[in-house]
């Protein structure tokens, strides 16, 4: 199982339902679930992955906005999702709560979210130490579960394995997130460098192996 699938199979069937992508960046997800006959709307804060965004998906709709103040109405969706977006909401539990308003009755939400393990998380700490906001994301969504906010459908942990080439692929990669990770990554080069080294995983054709535990709820307004 991985994220993608537990997704799809969570909204199937797709065609024609409205879909909300919460910190959608570049529109990989929005595109996927575009594919699937979804009628998608994406929002994020960054006017450069929007702009990405509208390029790869022509067909969908996209706006800047936060995940704490979404401008919809109530009741605008058929489902959301967060992908590996919650920890970056500087306040998740306000992005739950909106979340759960946009969503029709019977809605759910499907929030993926990177633990602070694995060997990923190993080879990004130098770069960005995120354990502090991960932990956060995850209580957002137990506190939300303790009021009532929220009730959940499903809560299911999957490894994500990923491949690179050489540390320059995965230093590509983490940037892409955040372009601002770059300045870190110069700082710190020495550090980066083993810290990417010890945590990968060689495998027989001579690429990089790491692996990242997503814990994904399916939630639903309580």
């Amino acid at each position: 199982m991985d994220a993608l699938t537990l997704i799809r199979e969570t909204f199937a069937p797709l065609s024609g339902k409205r879909i909300l992508d919460i910190g959608c960046g570049p529109g990989t997800l929005s595109k996927r679930l575009s594919e699937d006959g979804a009628a998608v709307t994406g929002i994020d804060p960054g006017a450069a992955a929007l702009e990405q965004a509208r390029a790869a998906v022509p067909g969908a709709r996209f706006e800047n906005a936060s995940g704490e103040a979404l401008p919809f109405p109530d009741a605008s969706f058929e489902g959301a999702v967060l992908l590996n977006a919650l920890h970056h909401v500087p306040d998740p539990a306000a992005a739950l709560v909106e979340a759960a308003r946009v969503l029709v009755p019977g809605g759910c939400l499907v929030v993926v979210e990177p633990l602070a393990s694995g060997s990923f998380f190993e080879a990004l700490q130098p770069i960005e130490d995120e354990t502090a906001v991960r932990a956060a994301a995850q209580d957002a969504i137990a506190a939300a579960l303790a009021r009532g906010t929220l009730a959940c459908r499903r809560d299911v942990t999957v490894e994500r394995r990923e491949s690179f080439a050489d540390l320059a692929a995965f230093l590509k990669r983490v940037c892409t997130v955040d372009p601002a990770r770059a300045a870190a990554i110069e700082a710190r080069r020495p550090v980066v460098e083993a810290a990417f080294e010890t945590a990968a995983e060689r495998e027989a054709d001579g690429r990089y192996g790491l692996v990242q535990p997503l814990r994904i709820h399916v939630l639903e307004p309580a």
